[in-house]
């Protein structure tokens, strides 16, 4: 069965409704867009839509498997009209079932976003004076980038109209004379880059020189992992990014100038977080990944997927002035991060950048050093960092590498494999913990009670909007049975102190605490910037 189609008919909605029943299925959400009758002021009588099927297509097909695989929903499926279309005619279906509502929801909102980004679908509008005319289809230098000047929404979801031969053969033309001459590289070594795929997992301060020079190198397919919108106190260390761009997704931006610095490069993006459920499907679609969040939740999900899927995988972490790089080369017998610190720290235990203060460039460095042993294992080139572990002080400017024995790791528990899996089927079933909303009311909305688990001092800085109880998260075990009665959401700065907190509320028997992925970082800016006064706990 094709999960995308086009149809110049109309489409039988009960026949694929029915075609995603699943007997696992425990909701189903659809999206329909219509077609309507004004435009920017000017009254439409109807619309006519061509498409570039063979793209179109296959692009649509990747975007329903990445939907599922992302979300880990049951079954997916989406129709888009082509031809003349009336008022109030269907243009586009989308259905979702899953076991889950929250997932039926986002994927489905994943797929249209995606379609809208990425489908060649060109729009003619019809008007009542009898004029007709192609809107948002001007063919601009920048049309690779899926973000022409002017776009129109008639039915709910919007289209980027690019042109087939925009798409297929973008106008520029790389020169990578510099790096070709270089004996191990040639022409031969081009090709390898221009046909691999590589996962970059945050798009921040070590994620920006990753993404700048694997694209400027002409990495074919890159693809990138962010939930995050631009702060401005990213800016001193994220130099993809301007000052015009706070607020907005970091993988948006990410793909534009990705798309300004090199047009050949395909880019995929991803702004959800990876977790348990989803990670291995993701991994296994390329042939290397970077893991530049600085996060040991996402370092150690990062290690066991790789370990899993055989893919390559190239960490590294900040402190103030000093660094740590590591590659993980997923080959049998060779050391993994397990094998050098076995257990996930609990949150908390190493500081963040946020927490702990950074010096812009040391993410900088620490990232080109990533990016330089991408290309290495891209490039087949000699003397790769792994096996060993390299400690890197910017204020004395020195090195050292630390071997790592595979012997006195995870090859004393069954291997790094066996390790992996066990760890990851332990995230899996602590994945649950964690629940999406874009803003407080709408968890309020859903039913939960609000519990905020940070400092003091962070709540001073950075008030919620909305009623909460405060309980410092290493108060939590003693004061479980104060907390209000119901579903409780608990809130941290980033959503990992959060998550451990819910799991041991889970463990004293509150079986209803949950956690905000992502934190209060991950909110909409309306809702958690503007000041608010936070309810004690007793004020629940």
């Amino acid at each position: 069965m094709n999960h995308f189609s086009l149809s110049s008919d109309a489409v039988d909605l009960a026949q694929l409704r029915e075609s995603l029943r699943h007997s696992g299925s425990g909701g189903f959400c659809n999206f329909e867009g219509w077609v309507r009758n004004n435009n920017e002021g000017r009254e439409v009588s109807g619309l006519e839509y061509e498409a570039y099927a063979e793209l179109a297509l296959a692009e649509g097909e990747r975007i329903i498997a990445e939907a599922i695989a992302r979300y880990g929903v049951l079954a997916a499926r989406c129709v888009h009209r082509t031809g003349v279309l009336g008022i109030g005619d269907l243009a586009v279906w989308i259905g979702v079932s899953a076991a889950h509502r929250d997932e039926a929801f986002r994927a489905c909102r994943y797929i249209i976003d995606e379609i809208k980004h990425r489908l060649p679908i060109w729009k003619k509008e019809h008007y009542l004076s009898g004029d007709t005319a192609w809107v948002a289809c001007s063919h601009t230098e920048r049309a690779h980038e899926h973000e022409p000047p002017a776009m129109h929404a008639h039915h709910g979801h919007v289209h980027h109209h690019d042109a087939p031969v925009a798409v297929t053969a973008p106008a520029f033309t790389p020169d990578y004379s510099r790096q070709t001459r270089l004996r191990d590289v040639g022409d031969a070594g081009q090709a390898k880059l221009a046909a691999a795929r590589v996962l970059v997992i945050g798009a921040g301060g070590l994620g920006c020189p990753v993404l700048s020079y694997l694209a400027g190198a002409g990495v074919g397919t890159l693809g990138i992992v962010d939930g995050d919108l631009l702060d401005a106190s990213n800016l001193h260390r994220q130099t993809l990014y301007d000052a015009r761009d706070i607020g907005q997704r970091k993988v948006d931006l990410a793909r534009q100038r990705i798309a300004a610095l090199n047009p050949t490069v395909s880019v995929h993006t991803y702004a959800e977080p990876l977790h348990a459920g989803n990670v291995v499907d993701v991994f296994a679609q390329y042939d290397l990944v970077v893991e530049c969040t600085d996060d040991m939740r996402s370092r150690y999900l990062s290690n066991d997927a790789a370990v899993l899927t055989g893919t390559p995988l190239v960490l590294a972490s900040v402190y103030q002035y000093e660094g740590q790089l590591q590659v993980v080369s997923a080959k049998p017998g060779e050391p993994c991060l397990r094998c050098l610190w076995p257990d996930e720290p609990a949150p908390g235990v190493a500081g963040s950048c946020v927490e702990s203060g950074v010096l812009g460039p040391v993410p900088g460095v620490l990232g080109t050093m990533q990016a330089i042993e991408a290309l290495k294992i891209l490039l087949d080139l000699p003397r790769s960092a792994g096996q060993s572990l390299l400690l890197v002080n910017l204020l004395d400017v020195g090195t050292q590498r630390l071997p790592i024995d595979a012997s006195r790791g995870c090859a004393r528990h069954g291997g790094c494999a066996a390790v992996a899996q066990r760890a990851l089927a332990q995230a899996q079933r602590d994945h649950d913990v964690d629940l999406v909303f874009a803003s407080l009311d709408d968890a309020i909305a859903a039913g939960y009670r609000l519990v905020d688990v940070r400092e003091p001092d962070e709540i001073a800085a950075q008030p919620l909007h909305a009623p909460s109880c405060c309980v410092p998260s290493a108060q939590l075990a003693t004061q479980a049975g104060e907390l209000p009665p119901g579903r409780l959401l608990l809130i941290c700065a980033s959503g990992r102190r959060s998550a451990h907190a819910a799991r041991e509320l889970r463990g004293l028997g509150v079986r209803d605490a949950y956690s905000l992925a992502g934190g209060v970082l991950a909110l909409r800016p309306s809702c958690d910037r503007v000041p608010a006064t936070t309810r004690s706990r007793s004020a629940s």
